[in-house]
């Protein structure tokens, strides 16, 4: 099994560098941390009394790191989770924050669990999720990622402007579904002409 090192590190390669989307709600990005959350923590890198754009391109992947795992990882408890399911969950929380959490315990509600969809893995959550596992364990992070990936297309039915990041200009899956589907065993990835026929009422 990979560390949380290792993990994190495979999510600062999946996230890139600096962008700065106008479609993007999450503002200015470096290595996967938006401004938003330097804001929260306070990272006047340049110090010069604000934290701004500037401040996130200074932004180093070591620096990004250290936040996802102390932030997106131990903070949220992700740790307490069934190990198969950590993966997943972290680099969910990276890029969506505690909708990560939430997308588990609609699921874990779905298989007939007594869980509140509130975001924070209390011991409701991890009862839970630990009967989930023990029941299914080679299904449950399956299960976990098609539940995300279905939330990202549910993001792109909604939001046009964000349907760029669900399918690629050729027409392909696009950076949000190849995400969902690093964690999702091969067989349960959807076919080119599933992806089509999924997409295709965005046309």
């Amino acid at each position: 099994m990979q560390t949380v090192s290792e993990i994190a590190k495979d999510i600062l390669a999946r996230e890139g560098g600096f962008v700065n989307d106008p479609n993007d709600p999450g503002g200015a990005t470096n290595h996967g941390v938006t401004i938003h959350t330097m804001r929260r923590l306070g990272l006047d890198l340049d110090r010069d009394g604000d934290v701004d754009v500037a401040d996130v391109r200074r932004l180093s992947r070591a620096q990004a790191q250290d936040i996802f795992i102390d932030h997106y990882y131990h903070r949220p408890g992700i740790a307490r989770l069934p190990q198969v399911l950590q993966a997943s969950v972290f680099d969910m929380y990276v890029n969506a924050g505690a909708n990560a959490v939430k997308i588990l315990q609609r699921l874990l509600r779905q298989m007939g669990h007594e869980v509140a969809v509130d975001g924070i893995i209390g011991p409701q959550t991890i009862e839970a999720a630990e009967l989930a596992h023990g029941v299914a364990p080679l299904h449950i992070a399956d299960a976990y990622g098609i539940a995300r990936r279905n939330y990202y297309f549910r993001l792109a039915d909604q939001r046009p402007a964000s349907r760029k990041y669900a399918r690629t200009r050729a027409g392909g899956k696009g950076g949000w579904i190849r995400r969902a589907e690093a964690f999702i065993s091969p067989r349960y990835h959807l076919t080119p002409t599933e992806f089509r026929d999924r997409v295709a009422k965005w046309d």
